[in-house]
């Protein structure tokens, strides 16, 4: 005798879609016993339906959903996210300035320099900011690359320079940094070694490759605030990003700043750019 099945009154759908799932579960076995007949496979091993299988191209659906667990409302919910993909849309203000410049022309460092001023978008007095890619032949098989410079005429930044001393170490250990780098004396560097947690993290811990550990600390502080910054690549790629002027300074001003940090990197450099604080780029002739 066979088996009796209830069915509850009132619930055709949920009985027609089980009886959906069922035939499928019926066509899956049966493609997977006519695939592995005689190959040798262990039995419960899931096989691929290939193109010439014996089933029913209205099963193929739900055989994949029956698979997978995954309901059709489900189904159909990730394939909505999917569809969903987010494209970035810049503001009509940025593309008015970006239709300013010509991203295959390589501008004078004037030319450049004027039209970087006219395409600053921020309220606020904006970072000039100089890109520069390096030729990676030239860096040999270091893959990186740091040197400083001091700018004729600053970043336009305050840059609050500390000394370190027990003072200032107890301010650390208390939560309090009142500077943006601090400079220390090589006998220093065991004290701090308590706070390297907290310096750290904040790139504010004294390093020798970033001259910031020296002999002579007060000497490389008032370096430091006259505006000697350093330059060094991104870790892994030739690429160097730094501020080296404001928006506001005079164009000869900004001009001598480029010049400088280019005369100090020298004939490893590839390709140079400017840009205002979220403004386009600017490719400069060389």
């Amino acid at each position: 005798m066979g088996k009796i099945r209830a069915v509850t009154l009132g619930d055709e759908a949920a009985e027609n879609e089980a009886k959906r799932k069922a035939e499928a579960r019926r066509q899956t076995k049966a493609s997977k016993k006519a695939k592995v007949e005689g190959v040798g496979m262990k039995g419960g091993e899931r096989t691929v339906l290939v193109e010439g299988t014996d089933i029913k191209p209205e099963f193929k659906k739900l055989i994949d959903e029956v698979e997978s667990g995954e309901t059709p409302e489900e189904s159909k919910k990730k394939a909505a996210k999917k569809k969903k993909i987010k494209v970035k849309v810049r503001s009509k203000r940025y593309q008015e300035v970006m239709s300013m410049v010509d991203k295959t022309k390589l501008y004078p460092l004037a030319d450049a320099i004027s039209l970087v001023k006219k395409t600053s978008l921020t309220k606020f007095d904006g970072t000039v900011e100089l890109h520069i890619n390096l030729n990676p032949l030239s860096l040999g098989e270091k893959k990186d690359f740091r040197t400083s410079v001091s700018l004729p005429h600053g970043t336009g930044k305050e840059v609050r320079v500390a000394i370190a001393d027990d003072k200032v170490l107890a301010e650390v250990e208390a939560g309090k940094i009142n500077f943006d780098i601090l400079v220390a004396h090589p006998q220093m560097m065991s004290k701090l070694a308590k706070v390297a947690r907290v310096l750290g993290p904040r790139g504010l811990m004294p390093n020798p490759k970033t001259g910031t550990v020296s002999p002579d600390p007060e000497k490389r502080a008032n370096e430091l605030r006259s505006g000697q910054v350093n330059i060094k690549t991104e870790p892994g790629n030739p690429i160097i990003h730094m501020g080296i002027a404001k928006v506001s300074f005079p164009d000869k001003d900004i001009a001598d700043n480029v010049k400088a940090v280019l005369t100090a990197i020298g004939s490893k450099v590839a390709k140079v750019s400017l840009s205002s604080t979220m403004g386009p780029g600017v490719k400069v002739s060389l």
